[in-house]
């Protein structure tokens, strides 16, 4: 394996960012679904170990530095969840994962999701974030000495070296909560992580409500952004046999807690990019050492849950809100970036970040109804208008 110090540092640097940026919004996911401490740790070594292995296999079969990460607009839209008991989301997580594997395996279903207008898909997904970003405001009048501090933190850093920015914030952010003596008791069981197995239990609502918009969100939210990485990195990736891998530890993870597993964007960029070997057919090894690296995070789990688990829930919030204002700001972009889908992308947007519930369904779905409807209509219109 031809492995060069740049390639290590990136195959170290990647998992550490995408780890320490997002386990926070995971972990609130886990409580939005009534997951237990046990449950949770479960959750987050499954999906550790879900990216882990599906990296390591797509690396070392087309050499190709391929690196998956969690569902992070997966995990706010579970977050969002209100309602939703733990073997039920498990329910959605198993169904997000077979309609992933379909993707990947049929054609004409991978056409349609790339098909799906983008400004939608982007305002759908920014309706799910915005109450993520918007928290941190809410937290910082009740904890003003530890989020203000964070928020400066962030934004020098994300001018300074925007991909270790979430990094910093976390290590500062555990730093300043034990300095302020804000940081609960930890737990003296800290030893190797537990799979634990949850039935699915398949409720209509919740597999409408959560498990269609969870697909559609990694689909459109990471899968996609992720092959287009590799492409600007000058690689030509399989699609389908990735897209269908993915899904497919997904559906292994899924009765262990864990939500669907993706394509990376931002940490694939790390691994896949020159900074990682001038000579793209030289960053794979990049590749392995994330995929191992996340297995020691699998193994390691229970201390990750414990240590965020006494940490107060306005760092949690903190740090979940910085970590997704980029890909809120992305969102809100495309969705407004087109006079001629801005206003469905609008009304996508207010209802997804609304969190109404009808008929048991949650808003990220009745967003992306009403937005579909209303471009239906708009070009309708517009096909009459010129006929």
């Amino acid at each position: 394996m031809p492995l060069t110090l740049s390639t290590l540092a990136a195959g170290i640097i990647a998992p550490l960012v995408g780890f320490a940026g997002t386990v926070a919004l995971v972990i609130a996911a886990a409580q939005a679904v009534g997951a237990t401490p046990a449950q949770t740790i479960s959750w987050l070594a499954a999906v550790s170990l879900a990216k882990a292995l599906g990296g390591l296999a797509l690396t070392w079969r087309y050499r190709i530095p391929i690196v998956l990460a969690w569902s992070t607009p997966g995990a706010a839209l579970i977050g969002a969840s209100s309602g939703i008991a733990f073997p039920e989301a498990v329910g959605a997580f198993v169904l997000a994962a077979g309609l992933i594997i379909l993707t990947g395996l049929v054609k004409p279903l991978g056409d349609w999701v790339a098909r799906l207008p983008a400004a939608i898909a982007a305002a759908m997904l920014a309706g799910i974030l915005v109450r993520f970003v918007m928290d941190v405001a809410l937290v910082a009048p009740g904890a003003p000495w530890l989020v203000l501090p964070l928020v400066a933190i962030f934004l020098v850093m994300r001018l300074a070296h925007p991909a270790s920015a979430m990094l910093v914030v976390v290590v500062a952010g555990v730093a300043l909560t034990y300095a302020l003596g804000l940081a609960g008791p930890l737990p003296t069981d800290l030893g190797l992580a537990h799979l634990e197995w949850t039935h699915p239990v398949f409720a209509p609502a919740v597999l409408i409500g959560l498990g269609v918009p969870l697909y559609l969100v990694t689909m459109a939210g990471q899968n996609l952004p992720g092959i287009a990485v590799l492409r600007a990195n000058g690689y030509n990736p399989k699609v389908g046999p990735i897209i269908a891998t993915t899904g497919f530890v997904s559906l292994i993870s899924a009765p262990f807690g864990a939500h669907p597993s993706n394509l990376a964007a931002i940490t694939a960029a790390i691994a896949a990019g020159p900074d990682s070997h001038p000579d793209p057919a030289k960053r794979w090894p990049a590749g392995i050492i994330y995929g191992i690296a996340f297995i020691l995070f699998a193994a390691f789990a229970g201390p990750f849950v414990a240590l965020f688990a006494a940490m107060p829930k306005a760092l949690i919030a903190t740090i979940a809100g910085l970590a997704l204002s980029g890909a809120l700001m992305g969102s809100l972009a495309v969705a407004m970036g087109d006079a001629q889908t801005r206003f469905p992308a609008l009304l996508t947007f207010a209802v997804a970040a609304s969190g109404v519930t009808v008929a048991g369904i949650g808003a990220a779905f009745w967003g992306l109804a009403i937005g579909l409807a209303a471009f239906a209509i708009e070009r309708g219109w517009q096909a009459v208008a010129k006929g």
